[in-house]
């Protein structure tokens, strides 16, 4: 448990077991004592970088049970991109050392609801909500071009539309996946039971035998 993952195949098991616990009311709470608040003063070395939807309901050390230094997080709205989004992405890896990014989407997304809307109804929201809607667009698009309208539908392309996205827009990111020093999973929670499942994946995620 105190360990810190090291290669996206540990830090990848580590969430996922951490899930498991939150699910099953089993949670230790690890890293959120004064000392290890106190070790951390000096540095930080997370294991993962999450970037996920801002809903209130998605607290990544809550679902994953994890503490302090763990996780880099990073939250948008519907999980846009933006140079902000990849500039701090980039530095969790490449400069704080990450092996492993987290693409959090969920069911029921907002985002999504509103960009379909958007698409069928050909009318946006006001203000810098239409910009979110508008980066939103291009996954309901070419969901509805695969034959797939349900929102949580969506929602899975939006998250596999997202991972590929980092990885076309960021050499840095691209070049770290290729190397096998990073992999990017994109994963979808369930509101109602806390529950997380693989919807994309790129890099090394599995463990190989000993």
């Amino acid at each position: 448990m105190n360990r810190t993952p090291t290669t996206p195949a540990e830090a990848f098991a580590t969430l996922m077991e951490g899930n498991q616990r939150f699910v099953e009311s089993t949670r230790l709470h690890p890293h959120q004592d004064a000392d290890h608040r106190a070790s951390l003063a000096p540095g930080q070395t997370p294991f993962a970088v999450l970037f996920g939807c801002s809903d209130s309901r998605l607290a990544a050390e809550i679902i994953f049970d994890r503490g302090l230094g763990d996780l880099f997080v990073v939250r948008t709205a519907g999980q846009v991109t933006g140079s902000e989004v990849l500039g701090s992405i980039e530095y969790g890896v490449g400069v704080l050392g990450a092996p492993l990014i987290v693409v959090l989407g969920h069911d029921s997304c907002g985002a999504v609801v509103a960009a379909r809307q958007a698409v069928v109804e050909g009318s946006n929201p006001p203000g810098y909500l239409r910009d979110i809607v508008e980066r939103v667009t291009p996954s309901v698009l070419a969901a509805r071009a695969a034959g797939e309208d349900e929102v949580d539908g969506i929602v899975d392309v939006h998250i596999q539309r997202t991972c590929e996205l980092l990885l076309e827009r960021s050499s840095l990111l691209a070049d770290e996946v290729a190397a096998g020093r990073c992999a990017v999973a994109g994963l979808s929670y369930r509101l109602a039971d806390g529950t997380v499942r693989v919807v994309s994946s790129h890099g090394p995620l599995e463990r190989t035998a000993a």
